[in-house]
C-alpha cells in the first residue's frame, strides 16, 4: 500500500504563491492517476485538480483554474501544486490521494484510494 505524505504548507498573504508536494512510499507513484483535495473548516472536502499517471492530462476544479498547476515527477514518487494570486477562499487543508483512474472531470472523493494526512493552507486578507 502506498503512503502519502503532504508537505509545503503555511500562512501567507492574499495574492502570495505556494507549492505543496506529495511524497509517495511504498509503491511507485507511476502506478496511480493523482489528485488534489481540499476541505476548509465546516465545509465538506472538494476537488482541487487531477492528474493521469504520466502527467500530459490534468484537470482542474473552475475555483482554481488558471491559478493553480498540478504536476508530478514519477521519478522522484512526488505530485505537485503549485497555487499562485492565493485568495482567503483557498485557505483550507490540502489533501493528495491515489486512485486508479483518470478522467477530465470532477471526481468523487470516494473514487480516491489512499490519501495524505493534510497540509493546512491559511490566505490572509
Amino acid at each position: 500500500q502506498v503512503q502519502l505524505v503532504e508537505s509545503g504548507g503555511g500562512l501567507v498573504q492574499a495574492g502570495d504563491s505556494l507549492r505543496l508536494s506529495c511524497a509517495a512510499s511504498g509503491r511507485t507513484l507511476s502506478s496511480y492517476a493523482m489528485g488534489w483535495f481540499r476541505q476548509a473548516p465546516g465545509k465538506e472536502r472538494e476537488f482541487v485538480a487531477r492528474i493521469s499517471w504520466s502527467g500530459k492530462s490534468t484537470y482542474y476544479a473552475d475555483s482554481v483554474k488558471g491559478r493553480f498547476t498540478i504536476s508530478r515527477d514519477n521519478a522522484e514518487n512526488t505530485v505537485y501544486l503549485q497555487m499562485n494570486s492565493l485568495k482567503p477562499e483557498d485557505t483550507a487543508v490540502y489533501y493528495c490521494a491515489t486512485s486508479s483512474t483518470y478522467h477530465n472531470s470532477v471526481p468523487q472523493a470516494s473514487s480516491f484510494d489512499s490519501w495524505g494526512q493534510g497540509t493546512q493552507v491559511t490566505v490572509s486578507s
